[in-house]
This record gives C-alpha cells, structure tokens and sequence, in this order.
C-alpha cells in the first residue's frame, strides 16, 4: 500500500509549496479536489512540474459540467505538461450540487457515468470515440501527439457504480468509506468486474482525516465540525451508514502514533492500494501527523 497526501489547496503559490514538499518528503501522490476554489487540471498543469516523480490525481472532477471530449483534451494535454504523471478521478458528484447549484438533471447518475465513461476511455486512449448515448454523445477525433495515457478512477461508492468502473476504468477513489466498507463491498465488488472484463487489477485509492495528537476527544470534536457536511450527503451518509458510523468524525483517524499506525496498516488489509491521507488539527498535530507519514512511507508495500 502506498500512502499519499489528500490536499486542499486555495490558490497556486499554495499548492506549489504543498506539491513540491510532498514530493520531497517522499510521498507516492498527491490528491486534489475539484470543489470551488481553483480549477484543479490547471493547477496541476501550471505547478506540477516541480513535484517529480510524485503521481498527482485529482480527486475528483464531477463529470456534468465538462463533456468528456473536453476532459480528454484537457488531461493529455496535463501530461504533456507534468511528464505522465496525472490520474485522473472523475464522478457524478452530487445531486444537491447538480440539480440545485447548475440546474442540471442529475436522473440516472449509473448511466450518465458509464456513457460517460465510455467516450473518455476512447479518446484517452485512440484519441478518437464514436458514441451515441441516451446522455452523451461524441463523434470526434482530437490531436494531443505523444501525450502518455492517463489512469482513470471514479468516485464509486455503491454497488453499480463500482461494476461500472471495475468494467471500464482503473480504479476507484473513496472518501468517508470505512475499512469493514472497502472489505466486504469496495474492494470484491470492483475486483470481481474488473476480473470479468479482463481488465488489470483495479486500484482502490482512499481518502481519509488523519490527526496524531494527545487529545482525541477534541479531535473528533474538530472533526464532526469540520467534515458535518459529509454526513448530510446520501452517497458518503450510505457509506457511513453501511460502516456502521453516526458520523463524519467516526471515521477520522485520531490517537497517538502507536493507534494511528494500527488504524492505516488495517487499510491495507482491507484492500486499499492507495491512502489518501488528510492531516487536520493544530498546526503541531499537523506536523506530527506529518512526521509519522514520513516515517511509514514503505512501510505497508
């Protein structure tokens, strides 16, 4: 199991320092968000250079508003820039945001997904897609010479999303979906389709709040705060539920360094290739978290 960084970053100069520390501290990758601050690709492309051999993915854009054509043409040309380095992590996002900030229909999001889907993976891959969907539709050809193909992974929670993407992509990027989740749904489920259609074995990056500290309690607290929106979301509130969890501050991974260390080598048994890790807390309890992710780095191969 590799571990990465899960980063927010509000603005460029930010993210260059982020990207390039993470890299010199020897992290795997570095996952960013498409939410509403900068848009994600173009950060990557802009600062992305100096953050080598460092795998940086995003994590994830929602897949509504930008046609997979112009994703296509926007991801190679990223790998041109970073040096075949990106993955990309795409999803439906949410319906609250779909339907209630752009006025878009978020009706049957499993099939939007997979036409979706099933343009991208065409023009990554041949540079050309012929599709005629319910939702979708693409018949074109696009020129990036020599851009290297990047992986692409979903935001697959659910059972038929997870079918799709272990049927027609490279993996899956979790968030706020516990260890017993990835085990016994995740994991198998994204296996056995990607199996079936004779397809590498997928990746399972996952996303996690992580805070070495002395006072857990006050972390958790900090952490219902921090993530409560999560829980109000029904795709990350399915995964909570199905954990077994009341909240987004059950699944932070809180203690000292001997807990903490415990909590991230049972991801690996669970099935996760990848964790994703968010530090949160006091500017110290940052940088010990920090500390003790150097130190596991290879740790979990």
């Amino acid at each position: 199991m590799e571990i990465g960084l899960f980063g927010f970053v509000p603005d460029l100069d930010t993210a260059r320092v982020q990207m390039r520390q993470a890299a010199a501290d020897g992290f795997a990758s570095y996952w960013i968000p498409q939410a509403f601050g900068p848009d994600t690709l173009t950060i990557i492309a802009a600062v992305g250079q100096d953050s080598a051999p460092m795998r940086i993915g995003t994590a994830v854009i929602p897949t509504y508003p930008r046609h997979p054509q112009m994703l296509a043409q926007q991801a190679l040309t990223v790998q041109q820039a970073i040096g075949d380095r990106l993955v990309l992590g795409i999803g439906p996002s949410h319906q609250v945001v779909i339907e209630g900030q752009w006025g878009m229909s978020f009706d049957k999001p499993i099939r939007h997904v997979r036409e979706y889907l099933e343009i991208l993976m065409p023009l990554l891959t041949t540079q050309k897609a012929s599709v005629k969907g319910d939702t979708l539709t693409c018949r074109a050809e696009i020129a990036v010479p020599g851009a290297p193909i990047p992986k692409v992974m979903v935001a697959a929670l659910g059972p038929q999303l997870l079918k799709v993407t272990g049927r027609l992509c490279d993996g899956t990027i979790t968030w706020m979906t516990g260890p017993n989740t990835i085990r016994t749904l995740t994991a198998p489920i994204l296996s056995a389709a990607a199996e079936a259609a004779g397809r590498a074995t997928p990746e399972v990056v996952s996303g996690f709040p992580i805070c070495v500290t002395d006072d857990p309690a006050a972390a958790r607290e900090r952490a219902a705060k921090s993530f409560a929106m999560y829980g109000t979301l029904p795709s990350y509130r399915a995964m909570l539920d199905h954990e077994g969890y009341a909240g987004p501050a059950d699944i932070a991974i809180v203690g000292g360094e001997g807990e903490v260390t415990e909590r991230v080598a049972a991801l690996k048994d669970a099935g996760v290739t990848t964790f994703a890790a968010s530090p949160f807390g006091s500017r110290d309890e940052r940088a010990r978290t920090n500390e003790l992710l150097v130190s596991l780095l290879g740790a979990f191969r």
